[in-house]
């Protein structure tokens, strides 16, 4: 999938890149989020990047990737001599590097697909043998290659686990975004009564309540989160645009002021 060598792979994990798990017969065992690495780690690479830049921009590229979002919507870039990340209309660098390469994720995901379908299968084949915690790393896995598997696998973690929170909200962002809006505010409003101050549950269920037109309602949940987590930036952002479509301008100001600040950080 990647035309790396057996060499250069062992290399890249053997450097700390990845934390790739071992199987039963003590193979290498890789998550997408650790082919979206190798690739970046391949076309830095291929651009002559020194080996202790490269080390440096992809061990903090680990950090900055998604989680418990489809990495399909990523792009990694190189801006001159900036390497950054980029997810929607937001763009982080995660290192500085001398690079020249631009690929789309969503490539990735696409020739992943198989082998995610395959993961899903083999699971279902034995689905007693996983736990609950196994079948939520396996839905995370399936997200941007196989969503609607990704939601199955979500489902079996669930139906041994109800209190998985992380699941209960991967699997309403999953809904959501195949349209079952209404389902998806269900999810997150259960897995606030397991966590009732989960500042990503509340923020989602905010979304979900904007989407169906219900801004009174969207506007307090984008209100709980930032009170259960007053560093959310994304949800100042949104708060700000729904208070501006209220008639609300100052209050909008006011906390898009505060999104920009946590946004730019300390200078």
């Amino acid at each position: 999938m990647l035309d790396l060598s057996v060499a250069q792979l062992l290399s890249l994990v053997r450097a700390g890149f990845l934390d790739a798990r071992r199987g039963s017969r003590g193979e290498y065992r890789f998550s997408f989020q650790d082919l979206v690495l190798l690739r970046t780690a391949k076309g830095l690479q291929a651009t002559q990047v020194p080996p202790r830049r490269l080390r440096a921009a992809l061990r903090r590229l680990r950090q900055q990737l998604p989680q418990g979002q489809p990495l399909s919507a990523v792009q990694i870039e190189a801006h001159g001599d900036r390497i950054v990340v980029r997810r929607g209309d937001k763009v982080w660098n995660p290192e500085s590097g001398q690079a020249e390469f631009n690929f789309d994720v969503s490539e990735l995901a696409e020739r992943a697909a198989p082998h995610a379908r395959r993961a899903l299968a083999e699971a279902k084949r034995v689905p007693s043998e996983l736990t609950p915690e196994e079948w939520y790393e396996l839905g995370f896995d399936l997200e941007a290659a196989a969503p609607q598997h990704a939601i199955e696998a979500y489902l079996e973690a669930l139906e041994r686990r109800p209190s998985l929170v992380d699941a209960r909200i991967n699997l309403g962002r999953m809904l959501q975004l195949a349209g079952e809006v209404h389902l998806a505010e269900a999810h997150f409003r259960i897995a606030l009564t397991y966590q009732p101050m989960n500042p990503t549950a509340h923020f989602n269920l905010g979304v979900a309540l904007e989407d169906q037109g219900r801004l009174s309602d969207a506007r307090k949940s984008y209100a709980a989160t930032i009170s259960a987590d007053p560093m959310f930036a994304d949800a100042y952002f949104n708060l700000a645009r729904l208070l501006e479509q209220l008639g609300e301008s100052q209050a909008a100001l006011r906390h898009l002021k505060t999104y920009r600040k946590l946004i730019d950080g300390p200078h």
